[in-house]
Formats: C-alpha cells, structure tokens, sequence
C-alpha cells in the first residue's frame, strides 16, 4: 500500500509536532528540553530560506530546511522523518524539492548518521574542514 503524504512548503511548523518529530528521531530529549525551547522550536525554520515538510492525516511525519545565498551554496539541516515512515522515499522527496528550488546551486550537507542516504541521492563527499563555535541550546 502506497502511502498518500501531502508536501507543504511552509516555514511555519507548529512547535509541538516539530518537537515531537526531533524526539521520535532522537535528536531532542524530554529531560533536556525546557517549554521555552517547545515555544519557540520552529525557529530555525522560520529564519531559513527553503522548509519542505510532509504531512500523513494532518500529521507531521517529516520535515527539512535549507539555508542559501540563491545563487552559489545552499546547505541542508534538520532533515526528518519520523521512523515509522521512513524507507518509503519521504526524505528523499523532501531534499529533491530543496534541489529543485535553487537547482544551480552547490548543495552541501554535514552528517555521519545519514551518508550513506545522501550518497544514495547524489551528494558525494567533500574532503573541507569545518568549524564550529558551538550553540548554546545544545
């Protein structure tokens, strides 16, 4: 059976499923996560150039966004899909419609969980240094 996802491309995730989904895929914990956090967890996507997210019955199973100049580099963060919808070509429909919106572009990702994956859809890896000051909320 196909699985029926609406694709979206609004900034303005509510915070609760936004947080719900980053708990589900561990990147978030309940004893490390204040209700100010929950408040104002959409944030990054509200500030960034590019959010996509997917929608199974009026929930939110998946969501991505992206940061970019429009011209020259365009960087992936927060690509997720909940684990009960995952291998059913989400993630990769949510990235193919970050591509889409700024084709030209160099499109970078940082990840170890999630290379293979990437791989799989066309990035390849750069051997570039970064570095980081670290964020406070983490």
């Amino acid at each position: 059976m196909k699985v029926q996802i609406e694709y979206r491309d609004q900034k303005d995730l509510p915070c609760k499923e936004l947080y719900q989904l980053f708990l589900a895929v561990g990147w978030a914990a309940e004893d490390k996560t204040t209700q100010a956090m929950i408040d104002h967890f959409n944030v990054g996507f509200l500030n960034s150039t590019f959010v996509f997210s997917a929608w199974m019955d009026g929930r939110l199973v998946g969501c991505v966004r992206a940061l970019s100049d429009l011209h020259f580099r365009s960087v992936i963060y927060d690509l997720a899909v909940m684990p009960e919808y995952q291998q059913k070509g989400i993630g990769k429909e949510l990235v193919r419609r970050c591509i889409n919106a700024c084709e030209n572009s160099e499109w970078l990702v940082q990840t170890d969980m999630a290379k293979g994956f990437y791989e799989k859809i066309g990035f390849k890896e750069n051997k570039d240094s970064f570095l980081t000051i670290p964020c406070k909320w983490f």
